[in-house]
C-alpha cells in the first residue's frame, strides 16, 4: 500500500489544496460569530494560487532555507490564507497601480544622529584667474570651458547662437560614430539661444550659464520632447512637464541641445540606438550607464552634460571618457521628473571638462523643490581660491598596491602630499558589501514591475544575464526578510563610513574600486572623479561580463587613453572635493590634451 504522503504528492494540485484547506478549516473554529474575536494572521480570505509542500522544498534552494517536512506542509496548507493575500495589490481582487513617481513611504538619510552634516552657511566664490582671449577656431571654441565660454558670452565676444551652431554641426558631424545623441534639439536649442542672447543685450545677465548649450541624459523629462530612458519599450514616450533639474537649469539660461544616451535604464552603455563609443579609443564603449555625456563632454559636442549615478554610472564614463564628474551627496539635488532605477540611492549631477564647471553647474542644481521627499535643505560652500594645505586625505594601502590601481593613482597620492596635504591610511570592516547590492535589486525591480510582468522587458535589445531583463526577473525571489538585514547592514556600513569621515577631510581612491563604490553609494558620499593621468590598455574595457564568443578588441601598439582617480567627500561638503581638485587639476595639467580627430 501507497503511504499517505506518497498518495498526498501524487495527487493534482487543486486537488491536494483543497484537501489541505480542508484540514485547515477542521482546525479552526468558526470567529464569525463570536463577539469580540480578534482578527487574527491565518483567517483571512483564500486568495493566490495553491501550492504544495514539494513547492517550499524546491523554494528553499532559493532563499537558503531549510524546513522539515512537517514544517513545509504546514506552510503549504496555510499559504492562501496566511501569506498569498499581501499580492492582492497586483493580483487581485482588489488591484491597484502604482503610478509612475510614487516614491515607497520609508524614506532614506545618509545623516546619523548627531554627526556633523557639512558646511553651516552658503558660500560660493568662483573662479578668477585669467580667462583668456576668445579662440580664433570654432574647435578650440568647442572644448573652452564653462567658465571661459560664460565671461566670453557676458563680455559678448561670442553669442550664444554663435556657440549652439559650433556645437550642432559637431553633433552632426561625430554622433553617427558616437551614437552618444538620441534626440538633437536644434530648432529648440537655437531658440533659447537667441533670446539669451536678446536678455545679454538687454543688460539682463542670469549668471554664468546663461547661454551656455548643454546635453541631457535622456531619463530627465523635458516637456513635449520625448524621454526615452535608452529602452525599446520607452522610445516613444513624451512626458508632460520639465524635470526639476531641467527647470533650475532653464531658468539659469542654460541652452538644452541634445538629450544624450544611456545605456537602457540606467545599465552599462548600450541603447536602442546601438552602443555608445568613447572617443579616446574607437572600439570601446563609453562606459555607463551615463555613457552620452561622458562621450559628448570628452568629444566637445556640448559645454557640460547631466548625468546621473546609482553604483558608478557617472563614475565610470568620466574615468573612461576623461572627463569631471561629480556625484552630489544624496539628497542634495531634486530628482523629481528623473527616471526612478532606485529611490535610495539615485543621484544627479554635473560632467564637465573641467572641475570649476561642475561646481557651476552644481550650485546652479542643488536644493529640495518640496516633491522629491528624499531631497533635502543643505548648503554648498565652495571657494576655488581656498588653501588645500592641511586638509586630510585618507586611504586604502592596501587598495593602492593591488588591482585595479595603477601607477597613476600612487603618483595621484604623492603629488597631493607634495602639495601640503596630510594623507594618512585608513580602514573599511571586512563585511559583505556586496549583500548591499540586494537593495539595488530589489528597488529596480519594484519601480520596473509592470515591464516585467508585462513581459515587454523583452523588447529590450540586451538579453545577457547581467542586464537588467534577467536581474528583475530573478528579484521576484528575493526574500522580503533578507532585504530588511541588508538594509541594516548599510546602516552599520553607514557608521562605519561616519566615522572613518570623521577622521579625514576627503578620502582618495582608485576610480573603479568595486567596493568603496557600493559602499559609498549606499552611504550617499559625494565624489568628484577627474582625469590625473594616462595609461596604456592592450584591449577595450568593458562594463558588461565576459563573453567568449564577442571577444573584446585588442591594440597592438596599446592604446594611450586618459586615467582618474576619485575623491570621495563628507556628506554635502562638496565644496572641500571641488577645492582640492582644482588645486590637483592646476598642478598636473593634464586636461588640456584631447582626443585625436575630434
Amino acid at each position: 500500500m501507497k503511504s499517505r504522503r506518497q498518495f498526498l504528492t501524487r495527487l493534482p494540485l487543486g486537488i491536494f489544496g483543497a484537501l489541505a484547506a480542508w484540514k485547515l478549516r477542521a482546525q479552526t473554529p468558526d470567529r464569525k460569530n463570536v463577539p469580540g474575536a480578534a482578527p487574527t494572521f491565518n483567517s483571512q480570505p483564500e486568495a493566490g494560487p495553491g501550492v504544495t509542500d514539494s513547492t517550499f522544498a524546491h523554494a528553499e534552494k532559493l532563499a537558503q532555507v531549510t524546513m522539515s517536512e512537517a514544517q513545509r506542509e504546514q506552510a503549504a496548507s496555510s499559504w492562501r490564507t496566511s501569506m498569498a493575500g499581501m499580492l492582492e495589490r497586483r493580483t487581485g481582487p482588489n488591484t491597484i497601480a502604482l503610478e509612475e513617481g510614487l516614491a515607497p513611504a520609508t524614506v532614506w538619510n545618509p545623516v546619523l544622529g548627531s554627526h556633523q552634516t557639512g558646511p553651516g552657511r552658503d558660500r560660493f566664490v568662483p573662479f578668477t584667474g585669467d580667462i583668456g582671449p576668445l579662440p580664433a577656431h570654432d574647435e578650440d571654441i568647442a572644448y573652452a570651458t564653462v567658465y571661459q565660454l560664460g565671461h566670453w558670452i557676458r563680455t559678448r565676444q561670442l553669442t550664444s547662437e554663435r556657440l549652439t551652431k559650433i556645437y550642432i554641426a559637431r553633433i552632426k558631424r561625430f554622433d553617427p560614430k558616437l551614437r552618444c545623441v538620441i534626440t538633437l534639439l536644434d530648432e529648440h536649442a537655437l531658440k533659447q539661444a537667441r533670446a539669451a542672447d536678446r536678455e545679454i543685450a538687454a543688460g539682463k545677465y542670469r549668471g554664468p550659464l546663461h547661454g551656455i548649450p548643454w546635453g541631457a541624459k535622456d531619463l530627465l523629462d523635458t516637456a513635449g520632447i520625448r524621454t526615452t530612458w535608452g529602452a525599446e519599450p520607452y522610445r516613444n514616450r513624451v512626458p508632460k512637464e520639465d524635470a526639476t533639474v531641467v527647470r533650475r537649469l532653464n531658468d539659469a539660461g542654460a541652452v538644452l541641445l541634445a538629450k544624450l544616451s544611456l545605456g537602457a535604464l540606467a545599465l552599462n552603455d548600450i541603447w536602442f540606438g546601438g552602443q555608445t563609443m568613447n572617443p579616446w579609443v574607437p572600439g570601446e564603449g563609453a562606459g555607463g550607464s551615463s555613457a552620452g555625456p561622458g562621450s559628448a563632454t570628452a568629444a566637445g559636442l556640448v559645454a557640460f552634460s547631466i548625468g546621473s549615478e546609482t553604483q558608478g554610472s557617472i563614475i565610470d564614463p568620466c574615468m573612461r571618457c576623461g572627463v569631471n564628474g561629480l556625484r552630489p551627496t544624496f539628497g542634495r539635488v531634486a530628482r523629481t521628473g528623473a527616471m526612478t532605477l532606485c529611490w535610495t540611492m539615485d543621484k544627479l549631477g554635473p560632467i564637465a571638462r573641467s572641475v570649476e564647471d561642475t561646481m557651476l553647474v552644481l550650485h546652479a542644481i542643488t536644493g529640495p523643490d518640496g516633491k522629491d521627499v528624499y531631497s533635502v535643505p543643505s548648503h554648498l560652500d565652495y571657494d576655488a581660491n581656498g588653501p588645500v594645505k592641511g586638509l586630510t586625505v585618507g586611504y586604502f594601502p592596501k587598495w593602492m598596491h593591488e588591482a585595479p590601481a595603477t601607477d597613476v593613482d600612487r603618483a595621484t597620492l604623492k603629488a597631493m602630499g607634495e602639495m601640503g596635504m596630510k594623507l594618512k591610511p585608513v580602514s573599511l570592516p571586512d563585511w559583505p558589501f556586496n549583500s548591499l547590492n540586494l537593495l539595488l535589486f530589489a528597488e529596480g525591480a519594484a519601480a520596473f514591475e509592470e515591464l516585467t510582468l508585462s513581459g515587454k522587458d523583452n523588447e529590450m535589445t540586451v538579453q545577457t544575464s547581467d542586464a537588467w531583463p534577467n536581474l528583475f526577473r530573478e528579484s521576484r525571489f528575493l526574500s522580503a526578510v533578507d532585504y530588511v538585514q541588508a538594509d541594516r547592514l548599510r546602516r552599520k556600513y553607514a557608521e562605519a563610513m561616519a566615522s572613518l569621515m570623521s577622521e579625514v577631510d576627503l578620502l582618495m581612491v582608485p576610480s573603479m574600486r568595486g567596493d568603496m563604490m557600493v559602499v559609498s553609494n549606499m552611504t550617499g558620499q559625494p565624489s568628484l572623479t577627474l582625469r590625473t593621468g594616462f595609461v596604456d590598455i592592450a584591449k577595450a574595457r568593458s562594463d558588461w561580463a565576459p563573453d567568449s564568443s564577442h571577444p573584446l578588441p585588442r591594440f597592438d601598439p596599446p592604446r594611450r587613453v586618459p586615467y582618474g582617480v576619485t575623491l570621495i567627500g563628507r556628506l554635502f561638503e562638496e565644496g572641500v572635493i571641488g577645492r582640492v581638485g582644482l588645486a590637483m587639476e592646476r598642478r598636473l595639467k593634464v586636461m588640456q590634451e584631447r582626443p585625436s580627430g575630434y
